[in-house]
């Protein structure tokens, strides 16, 4: 498939192309079908079940209505299916369903459902701009995540771009971060430093060092921002996504820090050693979806054992590698402890101390949540690790 692959429909007679968007690469829908105010949200789910999309003709804020009866059909569907299913879950010996099973049931749920609503599209004009009845102007938000207009129309899923809208409003506002000196701006498709419990630990620490450190996959560049604060002279901040690098150096030239900070395009380390190198890698094994899930799932830990095997030969004599994990992974049964300490064990690294802390997002206290068994028992761990002598 090319890289920007194109999309074709006919419309009052014509034929029309228009660059076909997707930041999760979704591929070109089988067909195309012209909608407005008119269509029901049946009718919708009915060709987004057969592989099509509706390109949206009539009011903007109709078709966000639309949008919202097709995720209430969707819900309701569900809910119904959970209650009457005939295959439960597989159970452990005690009775409850494995984790890891419901997890991934879950997981496939959430897409598909992203997958259906993301049915209804709109056209956006060479400059951004949409032309439909009520539309608002979100041609700021979309040059933010797709970068300055390049003359060409495209077609993306209304979905998507609200959540563009919901970005835009993010990197505005800011996540306000005390331990690194300020607000932290995240850009589309970075994950925002929402879990602040992990940066406690790391702002907590006592430092091996205040002469160097290296951070791993620096993303919003909040970790490189804290240790700056801290009073670590010069910080080396790896990242390969080039929205985060743009993202980390937009944030540590606001917080002051860019003269301390160093950005590098780097797959993990970067060249030498250093006596901290600080590494928070996604948390679940597993693969991700769409770009802001690279933040959340490591396929196959990819990320998590890269760094632990990497470590000792980036550390300086006596120095020490920062690991911030959360343990849910395990709690959902897709790693288990041993695992980790034996890569830790086999990478030639032992560990110096691990303080921990309990999360604070509103998810961990849902008792209706999908996943609240494992998130009620998640904790943090900051595992401070040095070389074998």
């Amino acid at each position: 498939m090319p890289l920007s692959p194109t999309l074709t429909w006919t419309e009052s007679g014509h034929v029309h192309t228009a660059r076909w968007r997707s930041e999760n690469g979704a591929v070109l829908p089988r067909r195309v079908v012209v909608a407005d105010d008119q269509t029901r949200a049946d009718d919708a789910l009915k060709l987004a079940r057969e592989g099509g999309v509706l390109l949206w003709r009539g009011d903007f804020q109709s078709a966000r209505l639309l949008l919202q009866a097709m995720g209430r059909r969707l819900d309701r569907t569900g809910a119904r299916a959970a209650s009457t299913s005939s295959s439960p879950a597989p159970e452990t010996p005690a009775g409850a369903a494995v984790p890891a099973e419901a997890f991934h049931r879950h997981r496939l749920a959430q897409a598909q459902r992203s997958r259906l609503l993301s049915a209804v599209t709109v056209l956006l004009e060479a400059d951004y701009a949409i032309a439909l009845r009520r539309a608002p102007d979100l041609r700021l938000a979309c040059a933010e995540a797709y970068g300055a207009p390049d003359g060409q129309a495209s077609v993306v899923s209304l979905r998507e771009l609200l959540g563009l809208v919901g970005a835009h409003e993010w990197r505005k506002k800011g996540v306000p971060i005390a331990a690194a000196g300020g607000r932290i701006h995240a850009h589309y498709g970075v994950f925002s430093p929402v879990r602040g419990e992990y940066i406690d630990l790391v702002a907590a620490a006592p430092l091996p060092s205040q002469a160097l450190a290296f951070d791993i996959g620096t993303g919003t560049g909040v970790l490189a921002a804290v240790l700056a604060q801290r009073g670590v002279q010069r910080i080396v901040a790896t990242e390969l996504d080039d929205r985060a690098l743009a993202c980390a150096a937009d944030n540590l030239q606001r917080l002051g820090h860019a003269g301390q900070v160093e950005l590098v395009k780097a797959d993990l380390f970067p060249p030498g050693r250093a006596p901290l190198v600080v590494c928070n890698p996604p948390w679940l094994p597993g693969k991700p979806s769409s770009s802001i899930e690279h933040a959340i799932y490591d396929p196959d830990s990819r990320m998590l054992r890269g760094f632990l095997h990497g470590l000792s030969e980036h550390l300086t004599p006596g120095g020490q590698g920062w690991l911030v994990l959360s343990d849910l992974a395990e709690h959902l049964g897709l790693r288990r402890r041993a695992e980790l300490l034996a890569w830790i064990d086999q990478a030639g690294l032992r560990v110096l101390a691990c303080p921990t802390i309990r999360p604070r997002h509103p998810k961990a206290g849902d008792a209706g949540d999908v996943l609240h068994a494992a998130r009620s028992a998640e904790v943090t761990a900051l595992w401070q690790l040095v070389a074998k002598a």
